[in-house]
């Protein structure tokens, strides 16, 4: 993705949090310059992957499969002596005919929330330890209530619906093509999107390369200068 790509979509998912009432944390705002004179009291930040994720998957379609994210909170499994939360906490968001590529976890079970905005559609299969996605009916739980599709149903959220993502549960995110953008939450353990993201097209995957077209406006989570 160039950079300029990625700063506009900081930009608009600040934009979109705004209008929904959503407060963010200090460091949201942080600019690269920010980072520079920040030390190892902010190392959470940085070892646990909080802050800006936008990804194209490496498809180098971020218009048609896409995802932008901002980490709140989070664990972390490789260190759950010095970090001891066992949750995480995120805000996402998709463009209008935006989709997420199919995945399970494996260890993480999620709540995926919608915060405000366009409808999301979440397409749900079970899938297999060695990745198979299978055709069996798939329960489902959403705000209360629990009930059996068919495999490949697309679930629907409307703003203030959410559904709950179980460990091997393949799932996608679909927005319709009008309706304007959507805003997600999602209220999960641990997250670790270095070990526990598994796609369903191998080609996929989960941190773009990036084009220095122009200066960065906001830091992802994988780029923090090291304080040392």
């Amino acid at each position: 993705m160039k950079r300029s790509r990625i700063n506009q979509v900081i930009k608009d998912m600040e934009s979109l949090i705004k209008a929904h009432g959503f407060e963010m944390p200090p460091f949201a705002c942080w600019t690269p310059e920010d980072w520079h004179s920040t030390g190892h009291e902010y190392d959470e930040i940085r070892d646990n992957k909080l802050g800006w994720d936008i990804t194209d998957f490496g498809l180098g379609r971020f218009d048609e499969i896409g995802f932008s994210l901002f980490t709140i909170r989070n664990g972390n499994l490789k260190m759950p002596e010095k970090y001891k939360k066992t949750y995480a906490e995120k805000l996402l968001m998709l463009y209008e005919g935006q989709t997420a590529a199919m995945h399970f976890h494996v260890s993480k079970m999620e709540d995926i929330i919608n915060r405000g905005g366009n409808d999301v559609y979440i397409t749900v299969y079970n899938g297999t330890p060695d990745e198979k996605m299978l055709d069996t009916d798939v329960v489902v739980c959403s705000d209360g209530k629990t009930e059996s599709v068919p495999a490949g149903t697309k679930v629907c959220l409307h703003p203030g619906q959410s559904i709950t993502i179980t460990p091997y549960m393949y799932h996608d995110f679909i927005v319709p093509e009008t309706g304007g953008p959507v805003l997600l939450g999602e209220v999960s353990m641990c997250n670790d999107d270095d070990n526990d993201n598994f796609f369903y097209n191998k080609e996929i995957g989960r941190f773009p390369e990036i084009e220095e077209d122009e200066e960065a406006y906001r830091l992802l989570c994988n780029e923090y200068p090291n304080p040392d």
